[in-house]
């Protein structure tokens, strides 16, 4: 990549739609002039679930209304509830947790790897109880979690295994796709994920076709498919519109391309940040192939001053989760007196995200990676 003038960089623009407009338009047309006037969990929805399962080779993908709900209905359709306590990630998404408060089990937090800030599997097993019902991985930012592991360790203890992939979609971990690791797994599609569109949406994609009926009966007030009003189970409503089906099913012919755009600037910034490291700001783990990128994560000691620097020279930077989950007020109920997660509050002070979305210029790219190295070098 070749630098040119300066220039800002959004961390997401508001034209990450603008070339669907037209497509857009169209299917809320077509879609509005259907003659059945089926607009929820119709042909459309039914087509994009068939699109993204032959894609995967998953037994089953349903389509719900975010992912957050996703995960809930996976925990849901396990039968995991009161009782129960499902050990999650000290660091990461809200919906790790409150999914498993929503079922009305109890969230055990696991500390991370402070490298790849995703669960730490030696953690997560010393928290194992008789009362663990099922150990739930999440991938994070451009790192998926070690799957192997878990996969082993819910097998040793006769566990559950959901996974949480919402941000990993596209991502491939030693052949298998994100989300086909543990028994069922989710994408999330609100607008800055990897496949993401205008509104929210989700999937539940799984290997087990039992479980993906249950989820889908779930989904829809627990009616089976084609049979309204006739309920076999308490169910919620997380139903996918026509419209977003429409929309996913036209975005995704373009997905590969996104990402591979998406992977070419993170390898650029990897490549540039490698002899950073000692000096205060340390690049994503590099040795896991077939990983997407969400966004690109960098750990820095100067945080706040290197976010600073980068949004005086018009360089938009993000960081997630300044609190390790357990932190936070909504958790705070389960976290043990006196416990602490160092790896997970070692994520909160320290990571950073960069810009790294498709619709980068390669000028915006190498002027992100020329800021952060000249403050690193102390080059300012």
């Amino acid at each position: 990549m070749t630098a040119s003038p300066p220039t800002d960089v959004p961390f997401f623009p508001p034209t990450l739609f603008e070339a669907d407009r037209p497509a857009l338009t169209g299917l809320l047309r077509e879609v509005g002039l259907d003659p059945e006037q089926r607009f929820i969990l119709g042909a459309r929805t039914a087509a994009f679930e068939e699109l993204l399962r032959a894609d995967l080779g998953a037994a089953d993908v349903v389509a719900c209304s975010s992912g957050t709900s996703a995960l809930s209905l996976i925990l849901w359709a396990m039968d995991i509830g009161p009782g129960d306590e499902v050990i999650v990630p000290a660091f990461g998404c809200a919906p790790l947790a409150s999914s498993v408060v929503t079922v009305g089990a109890t969230p055990v937090f696991a500390d991370i790897r402070p490298d790849t800030m995703t669960m730490d599997p030696d953690a997560a097993e010393r928290l194992v109880t008789e009362r663990t019902k099922a150990v739930l991985p999440a991938h994070m930012f451009s790192v998926m979690a070690d799957m192997p592991r878990f996969a082993a360790l819910a097998e040793r203890h006769g566990l559950r295994l959901p996974e949480d992939s919402a941000v990993a979609q596209g991502g491939v971990l030693r052949g298998v796709p994100a989300g086909l690791w543990g028994e069922a797994g989710v994408y999330s599609f609100v607008q800055v994920k990897t496949c993401g569109m205008p509104g929210e949406g989700g999937v539940v994609i799984t290997r087990d076709p039992a479980l993906g009926e249950r989820v889908r009966m779930l989904r829809n007030h627990g009616q089976h498919a084609g049979r309204r009003f006739v309920h076999h189970a308490v169910g919620v409503n997380s139903r996918f519109d026509e419209i977003q089906a429409a929309f996913q099913a036209h975005r995704y012919a373009g997905f590969p391309a996104r990402l591979a755009r998406r992977a070419e600037i993170a390898a650029y910034y990897t490549e540039r940040f490698a002899p950073l490291t000692d000096r205060g700001v340390t690049p994503p783990p590099s040795d896991q192939d077939g990983r997407c990128f969400y966004v690109y994560t960098v750990l820095a000691d100067a945080r706040e001053a290197l976010a600073a620097h980068l949004a005086e020279h018009g360089v938009a930077t993000h960081v997630y989760y300044p609190q390790p989950l357990p932190a936070q007020g909504a958790f705070a109920s389960y976290a043990p007196p006196g416990a602490c997660w160092p790896g997970a509050e070692e994520a909160a002070r320290r990571h950073l995200a960069l810009p790294v979305h498709h619709l980068l210029t390669d000028t915006q790219v190498v002027r992100v990676a020329d800021l952060v190295c000249a403050f690193a070098t102390g080059h300012r």
